[in-house]
């Protein structure tokens, strides 16, 4: 089958939906996460967002992109209130409670409760988790950078708190995301589960990459292939 080739007159020709959908596409699988918070009064709101991206790690910063004109400007609102938001990883038993709070929702109706997922405060973070999500983290806004092409906003926040089970805690550092049965999106509408291919070495301009263990020891390609194919991996 041929391949296509668009222009960008053609992607501009598409109809609105149809090329959001091509263009958000065209960056492969993305985290798929919620971001908690609320306002000063305690009204609670709940985002799916699919452009998290890590910034850094020291300090540990992450950041998204918010689009004032949806309803997503809620979520924008309240962080320049209270500079305090979470993000919660979305995993494969409620992708649908997640996937609906990109609803439209009026800002007096919290989008935990309208979708049925379960807000969760710990003491010493203002804004609410998703008590579902096997990942949390909590951050406190740091920067907002206004993108003039398009009148979004990315929003960066440090990392102050994070929750997780240890069991996927490697030695190494390593977090051993499959084994919470966590999703990606591609598209706006595509959920999708993930399948570890390998871990490979620290790349050098001069050695071989080998493979790790999920606890990040190394080991041979040999052992590898012996380990996935008794399914010990």
């Amino acid at each position: 089958m041929k391949d296509m080739t668009l222009s960008g007159q053609d992607i501009q020709a598409m109809d609105q939906r149809e090329r959001a959908r091509f263009i958000n596409s065209l960056s492969g699988f993305k985290s798929a996460n919620l971001i908690g918070t609320c306002d000063k009064q305690g009204l609670e709101n709940l985002a799916v967002v699919s452009s998290v991206v890590h910034m850094g790690s020291n300090p540990p910063l992450f950041g998204f992109i918010v689009r004032p004109a949806e309803s997503r400007r809620h979520t924008l609102e309240n962080i320049l209130e209270t500079r305090h938001f979470t993000i919660n990883s979305i995993g494969a038993d409620f992708v649908q409670k997640a996937h609906q709070t990109s609803a439209r929702y009026p800002k007096s109706t919290s989008e935990f409760k309208a979708v049925g997922l379960t807000p969760y405060y710990d003491d010493i973070f203002p804004a609410p988790f998703v008590l579902e999500s096997a990942l949390k983290i909590g951050l406190v806004l740091k920067e907002q950078i206004s993108i003039e092409s398009n009148q979004t906003q990315m929003l960066i926040g440090e990392v102050i708190t994070i929750q997780a089970p240890k069991r996927v805690m490697m030695p190494d550092g390593y977090l051993d995301l499959e084994a919470l049965d966590l999703v990606t999106i591609s598209g706006l509408d595509s959920y999708h589960v993930t399948q570890r291919l390998h871990r490979l070495s620290y790349a050098k301009p001069d050695k071989s990459l080998f493979p790790l263990t999920r606890e990040g020891s190394p080991t041979s390609w040999e052992a590898f292939e012996f380990n996935l194919t008794h399914f010990v991996l």
